[in-house]
């Protein structure tokens, strides 16, 4: 009996995976929390817990000096006056609900008091004392809140999958020019990268890029550009084929490592292929012998200051003109989706719609 061939490696995985399609999808919002991280405003954890002891401090105080102003009106089970100590000790036992008894209000206005002040703060100091598990159990159903609003509204985004060295340069690149941090969503299966993230204000969806299931919780079939920085060159493959079935008209980059690859990056569906050893190997033979050079190459792929390499519509004092002559320093012209190098024929004039790759000059954000 013929046995049936079986693929090995990654490609095994992604069969298997591929059984498994849309069990994410299929789950309710709620049942996300967790797979889908939103953003949130991070305190330190000593500074809650401080805050909430403080809370409680103020409680014990405000009582103690409630029942001690009024202690006339409290009686003691050995008939001894009411002490400050005593006022403290009936104030602990009270905001806690243990209420031994041995103090208690005999006069009408404490029992009022009792009724109208201490029996809030009981509650107060109750609140403080509970507030932890409180948070742990009200930040699942606010984060369960967010996924359901942010999954109905989410459009034109950027699917960053995976969060390693190259992804975390992309996210740079995007938060350096002017992107939303709400805006990515950053797709990775480890923790550490995905803590990462969500600290500069990311949507982290935890999953693997080359199930399409994940990808759509992500966002992907209304991304308006998805990158894909995974660490192994046949992983992008997967993932470029996911990615592009589930949103054709995206804009899609894809990095790989060796140059040989870079076919099969296109023919899956990638508009843009970056080929990041043989990129760096350049850089670090040039390096060598024009440092300078290099020095300039970082100074231009850096947008946060100095000089950067940008691109801009075409003004219409500029249409018929020649790039060579503007003001700005033109590298080329983008024109039907199809780049002209400033020295091509194509790029002697400029047209109507065209988009221009020039270089502008990044300044650095005052101090505050």
């Amino acid at each position: 009996m013929r046995r049936r061939p079986r693929l090995g490696g990654p490609f095994a995985n992604w069969r298997a995976e591929d059984q498994l399609t849309d069990r994410l999808t299929d789950r309710p919002d709620h049942a996300l929390v967790g797979v889908v991280r939103m953003p949130a405003p991070s305190a330190s954890p000593v500074r809650a817990i401080s805050r909430r002891i403080l809370g409680a401090l103020v409680a014990l105080v405000v009582t103690v000096l409630l029942v001690y102003l009024d202690r006339d009106a409290y009686s003691d089970t050995d008939g001894t006056p009411v002490t400050i100590l005593d006022a403290f000790y009936y104030a602990t036992v009270s905001l806690s609900t243990t209420g031994y008894g041995d103090i208690a209000p005999v006069e009408a206005s404490a029992r009022l008091v009792n009724v109208l002040v201490i029996t809030p703060l009981r509650v107060l100091f109750l609140i403080v004392l509970v507030g932890t598990t409180l948070e742990v159990l009200t930040e699942r159903s606010r984060q369960a809140l967010k996924i359901q609003r942010w999954r109905s509204k989410v459009r034109d985004h950027v699917v960053v999958i995976g969060y390693g060295t190259k992804g975390r340069s992309a996210v740079t690149a995007l938060l350096g020019e002017g992107a939303e941090p709400g805006s990515i969503v950053v797709v990775d299966m480890n923790p550490t990268a995905l803590e990462a993230a969500s600290s500069l204000g990311l949507v982290t969806v935890n999953g693997t890029g080359t199930r399409s299931d994940v990808l759509r919780v992500a966002g992907v079939p209304r991304a308006r550009a998805i990158v894909v920085a995974p660490e192994r060159d046949d992983t992008a493959v997967l993932v470029t084929l996911s990615a592009r079935e589930l949103a054709p008209k995206a804009h899609l980059v894809a990095a790989v490592r060796e140059a040989e690859n870079v076919h099969l990056l296109r023919q899956s569906g990638a508009d843009s292929v970056v080929v990041s050893s043989e990129t760096s190997g350049r850089l670090l033979g040039m390096a060598t012998t024009t440092p300078s050079v290099v020095e300039m190459f970082e100074d231009l792929l850096s947008p946060d200051i100095g000089l950067a390499i940008a691109e801009r519509d075409a003004g219409r004092s500029e249409i018929g003109g020649s790039p060579r002559h503007l003001a700005d320093i033109v590298l080329g012209i983008v024109r039907g989706g199809r780049l002209y190098r400033v020295d091509a024929p194509e790029a002697d004039a400029i047209e109507e719609g065209d988009r221009l790759l020039y270089v502008k000059k990044v300044t650095s954000p005052p101090d505050e």
